[in-house]
């Protein structure tokens, strides 16, 4: 699996419908629960998932909370 760079995905995130950026947090934060349902019922083959997936949904919170104090201001 190829590694996009921050910027690329950030860049990703910032082209998302706010529908959609919320069902990429959604996605992301099903897939942490099942990585760490994982990590406890069996062997986890990267477990640098974890650091990637959290890294990812506050990549999403913030551009949620970015658009939220935009709109407000």
């Amino acid at each position: 699996m190829a590694k996009k760079k921050t910027s690329e995905t950030v860049a990703e995130h910032h082209r998302l419908s706010p529908e959609q950026l919320s069902a990429e947090l959604e996605e992301a934060r099903k897939r942490l629960f099942t990585l760490r349902t994982q990590a406890v019922t069996e062997k986890i083959e990267d477990p640098n998932q974890f650091g990637r997936t959290r890294k990812t949904i506050a990549r999403l919170l913030t551009e949620r909370n970015a658009r939220r104090a935009k709109a407000g201001a």
